[in-house]
C-alpha cells in the first residue's frame, strides 16, 4: 500500500450558487486516482470542475515551489502529470442547471463551473501550502522528482530510438 504524505487537505464551498467540495491527499504511488461528481452524479469522463482542480492544483504547486525556491528561474514548470502522480481525489460540484454531454451524463459540460472550480482550489491549496510549509515542501518534491522520472525515461527512449536508427 502507499504511504501517505500529508493529511487530507478539504475545501468546501459556494460560489454564486454552485457548491464545490473537494478533498485530496498525496501518496508515494505512481498513479492518480481522481473520482468526479455533479449533482452526485458521477461523471467518468470528467468536464470542466475536473479540468477546473487540475489546473488550481498545477498552477499553485508550481507558484509555491517558485516561490520557496525548489523550482529554481529558467526551470520549466511541473506539468499536470508532474503535479498529479500519486493523488487521490474527489471532487463533487453540485450546479442549478448541470449541462451534461450524451444522455449518460459522462462529462460535465458547464463552463462556469471550471472557474469557479479553479478559483476555489486554488485559494484554499495555496492557502493550506502557506499554514504548512512541511507538508507543502513534500508535495512539491514528490512532483518534482516525478518530473525527474519522466524525463529520464524520455531520454532512455530517445536514446534507444537513435541507436535502432544507426543499427538499421
Amino acid at each position: 500500500d502507499a504511504a501517505v504524505i500529508h493529511p487530507v487537505i478539504h475545501v468546501a464551498r459556494e460560489v454564486e450558487g454552485i457548491q464545490v467540495e473537494t478533498a485530496w491527499q498525496y501518496t508515494d504511488a505512481f498513479s492518480d486516482t481522481i473520482y468526479a461528481f455533479a449533482n452526485t452524479i458521477v461523471t467518468p469522463d470528467g468536464g470542466v470542475h475536473l479540468t477546473g482542480f487540475r489546473a488550481a492544483v498545477t498552477r499553485v504547486i508550481n507558484d509555491y515551489g517558485r516561490k520557496v525556491g525548489l523550482i529554481k528561474e529558467g526551470e520549466a514548470n511541473l506539468s499536470g502529470d508532474d503535479t498529479r502522480e500519486g493523488m487521490t481525489a474527489v471532487i463533487s460540484v453540485k450546479v442549478p442547471d448541470p449541462q451534461f454531454e450524451s444522455q449518460t451524463k459522462v462529462k460535465l459540460l458547464n463552463a462556469e463551473v471550471r472557474f469557479q472550480v479553479e478559483s476555489v482550489v486554488a485559494q484554499a491549496f495555496a492557502q493550506w501550502m502557506d499554514e504548512n510549509p512541511r507538508d507543502a515542501r513534500a508535495i512539491v518534491e514528490k512532483c518534482l522528482t516525478a518530473s525527474r522520472a519522466r524525463d529520464a525515461a524520455r531520454k532512455a527512449r530517445e536514446l534507444v530510438v537513435r541507436k535502432s536508427a544507426l543499427e538499421s
